[in-house]
């Protein structure tokens, strides 16, 4: 992974080569000389977030053994149907 540093000039006057360096790693954008944006492709920010996570990495998650899964059973309630 490859981290970029650019100002936020170069960002304004390049915008396309700091999306091509975001898929390489993350991109620092900085304001008078101090950091102030990260630029990330989609899958890294998924990754970071968890929001692209499936039900099996979610559970094996150290933390998930402290969490209570209350289950209940569903109540199927039959009515009739008209098919005429």
């Amino acid at each position: 992974m490859t981290i970029t540093t650019i100002s936020s000039r170069e960002f304004n006057q390049d915008t396309s080569g700091a999306k091509k360096a975001a898929r390489q790693g993350p991109v620092f954008i900085t304001d008078r000389g101090k950091p102030a944006h990260v630029l990330l492709s989609i899958e890294d920010y998924q990754k970071l977030t968890g929001l692209n996570a499936d039900i099996v990495d979610l559970l094996v998650m150290p933390e998930a053994a402290d969490i209570d899964l209350d289950t209940r059973r569903a109540v199927i309630t039959h009515r009739p149907v008209d098919l005429s």
